[in-house]
């Protein structure tokens, strides 16, 4: 599958909608920039396993260019796929990182899902944001702030969709996401 070329090599300030894709490679193939990567890394890892679930996010900033994210649920881990271009000047140009994490589940402390409800003058109320969180049981690898020294803080995903950033399907999409999450959290391995 050939990627859309726009105008002058740049990306589009938005990008198309993964959310009506419910196969892992198509919603990959429509959103990344770099798919074929992305999958390689996460085939690896999942060699068969079956997709329960996935999320993916990608932004463009200023400084490093494109982040892209993709976390996929087999139901007894987490696979986190994360790529991002190196800043200029840290390495050749078009350089970027790739990399993969994985979380067993059993991990997953606790679940937590907000969203931003507003309500219409008809009465009607529409989900307009959602932020999604993990808690582990490990501690974060960040250094402590100086408030915080000597209290240990543990590791933790978050995951948030608006409607400016996904969209309606994308955040129905991560609150499956995290309702499957929450779904297998704490039940036996078998």
């Amino acid at each position: 599958m050939s990627e859309p070329e726009y105008g002058n090599g740049e990306l589009p300030a938005v990008f198309p909608d993964w959310s009506p894709y419910t196969d892992l490679e198509s919603a990959a193939r429509a959103y990344l920039r770099d798919p074929d990567i992305a999958l390689e890394a996460l085939g690896g890892v999942l060699r068969g396993a079956s997709v329960l679930g996935f999320t993916l996010e990608r932004f463009v900033n200023e400084v490093n260019g494109v982040w892209q994210e993709v976390v996929v649920c087999d139901g007894s881990r987490l696979v986190l796929w994360h790529g991002e271009d190196v800043p200029p000047g840290e390495g050749p140009p078009g350089a970027m990182t790739s990399s993969l994490r994985v979380v067993p589940v059993s991990t997953v402390t606790e679940v937590g899902c907000r969203r931003r409800l507003t309500r219409a003058d008809s009465g009607s109320v529409r989900v307009d944001s959602i932020d999604v969180y993990l808690l582990l049981s490990s501690l974060d690898e960040a250094p402590p702030s100086d408030e915080a020294i000597g209290t240990p803080r543990h590791d933790a995903l978050r995951f948030g969709k608006t409607l400016d950033d996904g969209g309606a399907g994308q955040i129905t999409r991560l609150e499956e996401f995290a309702r499957l999450v929450a779904s297998v959290v704490g039940r036996p391995m078998l």
